[in-house]
């Protein structure tokens, strides 16, 4: 597909964050976009988390570390973003950096929140806002579903409980979210990865975003 350029509020959009839970997509999704932008990837480094899979076995144990591992690769991608010229190419990124305390949140107890939130203060990060954040949807069911496809080693210790939690903490979050444009995607019944009709009518949507939040309900193709 011949790809335009994308607008949002008037002007090009130069940085845009892909979000939602485990296992919506917003990986896979980065890099077609990307790919059809001829944009820079911004991924967030969760394979190479050396914590992540011993998070999700054992729960509190590795939680603070895990937590770390992502806070200080985000902040060191954060600051590479901004000392790069961001109007020179566009930028896609896998993760919205503000979100990383919902994280925070849902798997840290009291005393490392705290910490966490000290060390944040410390980093003194002042992230880039998006021009647009698309924000993926699909219910626990899905997700869980697109987790067995992909087979990672961690997502195998990825249970519904914790699926539901993170999908409650991640509608919570967005409820609130008014930093920028907004596009909140259902993504339950759509392949906008491996199905082109999917991917153009979505990307249809995000380039006639331009500004406010925006919910689109696409209408499944037949899987090609």
């Amino acid at each position: 597909m011949a790809v335009s350029q994308l607008e949002t509020s008037g002007k090009p959009s130069r940085y845009i964050a892909i979000e939602g839970p485990i296992g919506v997509g917003k990986t896979a999704l980065a890099r077609r976009l990307a790919d059809s932008l001829s944009a820079k990837l911004v991924l967030e480094e969760v394979e190479e988390n050396p914590f992540l899979e011993r998070f999700y076995r054992d729960g509190r144990g590795a939680a603070l570390p895990a937590q770390m591992f992502f806070l200080f690769a985000r902040a060191r991608q954060i600051e590479d973003l901004r000392q790069s010229d961001l109007f020179a190419t566009t930028r896609i990124s896998d993760y919205l950096f503000t979100r990383d305390r919902l994280f925070a949140e849902l798997n840290l107890d009291p005393e490392e929140l705290k910490l966490y939130d000290q060390i944040v203060a410390n980093l003194d990060v002042d992230p880039p806002v998006p021009d647009l954040v698309i924000y993926l949807q699909a219910p626990v069911d899905a997700l869980l579903q697109r987790l067995a496809r992909r087979n990672a080693s961690h997502d195998r210790f990825v249970d519904r409980a914790y699926l539901e939690k993170l999908t409650d903490a991640y509608a919570r979050f967005f409820h609130a979210y008014d930093d920028g444009p907004l596009l909140i995607v259902n993504a339950s019944q759509i392949d906008p990865v491996n199905n082109d009709a999917d991917f153009e009518q979505l990307f249809r949507q995000i380039e006639g975003t331009t500004g406010g939040r925006h919910f689109f309900n696409p209408v499944a193709t037949a899987f090609a």
